[in-house]
């Protein structure tokens, strides 16, 4: 049977799963993120938290079993929580992200506006389907793969783009764009 009336004791409970859950899945998405993009010193930093989140929010879920809204709210609460690790993960931007760019068309402004942009770019001719083509490589800040997709679509917007996470990197010229995000000048990558 469904009780009619929620108590305040109750809503502060079912209020602080589903924001407990929002947390800690977030700070799971966090963790997954930095694990691929070579942060290994930061990765268990990240876990700790969220287990210890998922301890309470599971905590109080339990000791609430006779409601079942209690369920409803820790799946709406993970529901959330990937939705919001998505945006802070989209906001955070960290890392590098290789970017290819493949036309049938001969290039020649695209590449000399991306290096006026400040951004490294290797051409290399290549045999397609149909034809000849040139494929551009640039390997660019997260936040900077906006910025480059504009200039492609101006100059190539029939081009191929293709883009790939780069895990790490070693020498080569990545363009001084004023450092990399705050989130990354805070915690750096240890090898």
């Amino acid at each position: 049977m469904l009780p009619t009336i929620i108590t305040s004791s109750e809503l502060f409970s079912m209020l602080f799963i589903f924001f407990a859950r929002i947390i800690d899945v977030s700070l799971g998405t966090m963790r997954i993120i930095l694990i691929a993009r070579g942060y290994r010193s930061l990765a268990p930093i990240f876990g700790f938290l969220e287990v210890f989140i998922w301890l309470g929010a599971i905590g109080t879920t339990i000791s609430n079993l006779h409601s079942i809204f209690s369920y409803f709210i820790y799946a709406g609460g993970f529901a959330a929580g990937n939705y919001v690790g998505m945006l802070i993960e989209e906001r955070v931007s960290i890392g590098y992200q290789l970017i290819r760019i493949i036309t049938t068309k001969e290039v020649t402004a695209l590449p000399m506006v991306m290096r006026e942009e400040g951004y490294g770019v290797t051409v290399v001719d290549g045999k397609g389907m149909r034809g000849d083509v040139y494929i551009l490589y640039a390997v660019v800040r997260r936040s900077e793969v906006k910025k480059i997709l504009g200039i492609v679509e101006t100059f190539e917007p029939s081009a191929f783009i293709t883009v790939e996470d780069v895990r790490s990197h070693i020498a080569g010229f990545i363009g001084d764009k004023g450092g990399p995000p705050f989130f990354g000048r805070m915690f750096a990558k240890r090898k």
